[in-house]
């Protein structure tokens, strides 16, 4: 089966995109691979990652584009360039508006770090996330990876996994837990499902 050819997005330290890489050299994805990783960010320690795994790395940053229109005009072409089949958002704090995820439907993958329908939406990202379910006083947080759409974290769910609560948990604790737990184990798990689901289609 010829791979499926992926995209990782990321905004920051690119700890999702190493879970990716490790995965893909471990064998745990084999039926995508990542030829591509877009930063919005040119200070992003994932673009260091990308370089040591010997990805190409490309900065598309929202800021210096001016709008979202060039902002998602730019990704395109490069998507485009390299032949992308699947996206996965990894850590990607850039909304995509509705024409660009109209334009991939069932290939873009998010991972959110709670159990989605809880702390999702407008305004739930990393560490506010994992303060909003301390507050709340729930006993099981997780993370969850849906399909993109014009929804902030609205599109069907594919995989999530429980993470429980430790008491005298701190957002920087749980955060690291749910990482290890859940985030780094159900992503590449997500993308290997959906890789060979498109390789299937082809």
């Amino acid at each position: 089966m010829v791979k499926t050819k992926i995209a990782v997005m990321v905004s920051g330290g690119g700890t999702n995109l190493q879970a990716l890489l490790d995965a893909q050299s471990s064998g745990i994805l084999t039926t995508g691979e990542i030829v591509l990783v877009i930063s919005s960010n040119a200070k992003a320690y994932a673009i260091t990652r990308a370089e040591k795994a010997g990805v190409p790395a490309v900065v598309c940053s929202r800021k210096e584009l001016g709008n979202q229109a060039a902002f998602e005009k730019a990704i395109s072409l490069v998507l485009a360039e390299y032949g992308v089949e699947l996206i996965v958002l990894a850590g990607f704090m850039s909304i995509l508006s509705e024409s660009f995820t109209k334009q991939w439907p069932r290939r873009i993958l998010n991972v959110h770090p709670s159990l989605i329908p809880s702390f999702c939406g407008q305004g739930f990202y990393g560490l506010k996330v994992h303060e909003a379910a301390l507050a709340y006083g729930v006993k099981v947080t997780g993370a969850t990876v849906h399909f993109v759409n014009e929804i902030p974290d609205g599109g069907e769910i594919l995989l999530q996994r429980a993470v429980e609560i430790q008491p005298g948990d701190t957002p920087e604790v749980l955060q690291r837990r749910v990482m290890e737990q859940a985030e780094w184990k159900i992503l590449p798990q997500a993308a290997q499902m959906i890789s060979e689901e498109i390789g299937k289609g082809k």
